[in-house]
């Protein structure tokens, strides 16, 4: 049993999105991830870092959400930015159930155990995102660090392992409110994805002010996923 994790798949099995326009890193990068996940069995983890399908609603990303479950393992999915499928928890598991998807869980307002570690997290927030109603950016970054809060509460006193889809930090920039929350809950480490090509450069990599943090966008691991402990 060994607990992987990757973001950043953007795949578009039935919608016209072909990632390769944006580098030939991206060519055939779907069967590039086939064969990343050929390795794993049945009860290995994948947490899935965000921006998972470019379907804009859940029947748009089906087949995307079929490929993922036809791949071995246990894969628990946040949400990403582009992930405009995105529903209400109720809605997705009922979708999920509908059309037999078994290895798919959400991690939204809720943690996940595996062995003796908690695995919590949310999307996040990134202020390059914002615009220029500063009243609604504060609702939805109050609202991010509600849901990583009520995550990292749900881990107990074991030790926390986080994953986001925005970085929390990177060269230049860094996003206080949920930096605070990390530091309170003392995560051990926090994988987060978002960023991609020219961007790998300014990632946080390794340890900082007593947390781990990686990069797991799919280009930058060039699409094989990363392990994490067995």
């Amino acid at each position: 049993m060994a607990l992987y994790t990757i973001g950043d798949l953007h795949l578009s099995l039935s919608v016209n999105k072909p990632m390769d326009i944006f580098g030939p890193v991206w060519q055939g990068h779907t069967e590039k991830l086939r064969e990343s996940f050929s390795a794993l069995r049945e009860e290995d983890t994948v947490v899935l870092c965000g921006d998972t399908s470019w379907g804009i609603s859940l029947e748009e990303a089906l087949a995307d959400f079929q490929f993922i479950d036809s791949l071995p393992g246990q894969k628990l999915l946040l949400k990403g930015n582009h992930d405009y499928w995105w529903e209400t928890a109720a809605k997705m598991n009922a979708f999920f159930e509908k059309h037999g998807i078994r290895s798919l869980k959400l991690l939204h307002n809720n943690c996940h155990f595996y062995g003796g570690y908690a695995l919590c997290g949310t999307r996040g927030w990134f202020r390059d995102e914002e615009t220029g109603d500063m009243a609604h950016n504060r609702k939805v970054l109050n609202r991010e660090v509600m849901r990583l809060e009520t995550s990292l509460k749900a881990a107990g006193e074991r030790p926390i392992l986080c994953f986001l889809h925005y970085p929390p930090q990177y060269q230049g920039y860094a996003c206080p409110e949920i930096l605070e929350v990390l530091q309170k809950y003392r995560v051990r480490a926090c994988y987060y994805g978002h960023l991609h090509g020219p961007s790998h450069k300014r990632a946080v990599e390794g340890l900082c002010g007593g947390i781990g943090y990686h990069l797991v966008s799919a280009d930058y691991l060039r699409f094989q996923l990363k392990k994490i402990c067995e």
